[in-house]
């Protein structure tokens, strides 16, 4: 049984890693959200932007829980790549549904039923919504990386090698 120190560290660096990923995803998903209402020619951004954090948010909360519950952990001795993989295309998967959701709320939203709006997912639709994920799938390759990197390496000594000044250059002989 954990003491109340003990919890209460582990709630921190939760929260810590939530945020992080949170942050990563609150980025990516604003660009997207942005780049997709400058193609659009849209006049409010904010819509997007609104459906940028809860995707952010709801994909960040599925990113611990995968780690909890140890996904891919049966892919532990393998290389890294095999994780990464795996990871990208599972959360990539989930973006693309919650994706799919975010489109039927906005039929909802402009006066569609639910007939409708999931007809609407059809065709062109479903086609930018796997586009999406594509795309999400590729960009949650590096997040998964250094998490992986991060386990094999250990946590501080990633932050040093990307944060901490190097202090000795030693040159590779050839």
């Amino acid at each position: 049984m954990q003491t109340a120190p003990e919890l209460e560290e582990r709630a921190v660096n939760e929260a810590k890693r939530f945020v992080i990923v949170f942050l990563y995803l609150l980025v990516l998903l604003s660009l997207f959200a942005l780049h997709k209402s400058i193609i659009l020619n849209e006049p409010s951004l904010s819509l997007g932007q609104g459906f940028a954090i809860v995707n952010a948010l709801v994909l960040a909360k599925f990113m611990l829980l995968g780690e909890a519950f140890n996904l891919a952990d049966n892919l532990k001795s393998k290389p890294i790549i095999y994780p990464v993989v795996f990871k990208s295309a599972v959360f990539a998967a989930l973006l693309m549904g919650c994706h799919a959701l975010e489109e039927i709320a906005v039929g909802f939203w402009h006066g569609g039923g639910f007939a409708s709006s999931v007809s609407h997912l059809a065709g062109e639709t479903a086609i930018k919504i796997f586009i999406i994920g594509l795309t999400m799938f590729v960009v949650l390759m590096p997040f998964f990386a250094f998490s992986e990197i991060s386990r094999d390496i250990g946590e501080h000594e990633l932050y040093r090698l990307f944060f901490v000044r190097r202090t000795k250059y030693v040159p590779i002989n050839h």
